[in-house]
């Protein structure tokens, strides 16, 4: 009579290595679900992964630009927003613990940053230019951060206001 072979199911969120930050375990399952992601739509791309600040940042690159990539930016980073919060879920879902992780596709966060810290400029400028305040276009919370920080390196004040897609920085001179 053959052996009988007992079949163990995998484990769902498998242990962390020795050596292997939880970070650097957040990196390789965000990877995973994006490589997935990207074989799926036909999209050639390489995945970057980069632990810094405390932070894991997973970039998307193509050798040659490419208008697959493009679209996964969409208009003012609506897709890119989106894709970089279902890859947090399904960090989450594999380490049952929030992730902070950033994804940028093409080097799209890198020319935003620079756009936000030249609106933060001219704000500031206007500011400091005798305006009591001056109030910027909506923009989602990760983009408000950075314009809030490029603010207060300038030695202005910055608040948030209004509610939802509405929300937008205002800025003024430090009381």
């Amino acid at each position: 009579m053959p052996e009988e072979t007992q079949l163990v199911p995998e484990e769902v969120s498998a242990p962390v290595e020795p050596g292997v930050s939880r970070l650097e375990e957040e990196g390789d399952i965000a990877a995973d679900y994006l490589e997935e992601l990207l074989d799926i739509a036909d999209i050639d791309g390489d995945i970057d992964i980069e632990v810094r600040n405390g932070r894991t940042y997973i970039s998307i690159v193509a050798d040659e630009e490419s208008d697959s990539l493009q679209s996964l930016v969409g208009q003012d980073g609506e897709v890119l927003d989106a894709l970089q919060e279902l890859t947090r879920l399904s960090v989450l879902s594999a380490t049952e613990s929030r992730s902070r992780l950033v994804l940028d596709i093409s080097g799209y966060r890198g020319r935003r940053n620079e756009e936000l810290a030249k609106i933060a400029q001219d704000a500031a400028d206007l500011v400091s230019g005798g305006q009591e305040s001056v109030a910027l276009d909506p923009m989602g919370a990760y983009e408000r951060k950075i314009v809030h920080d490029a603010i207060a390196e300038l030695g202005l004040e910055s608040e948030s206001e209004g509610e939802g897609t509405r929300r937008h920085i205002v800025v003024s001179a430090a009381h």
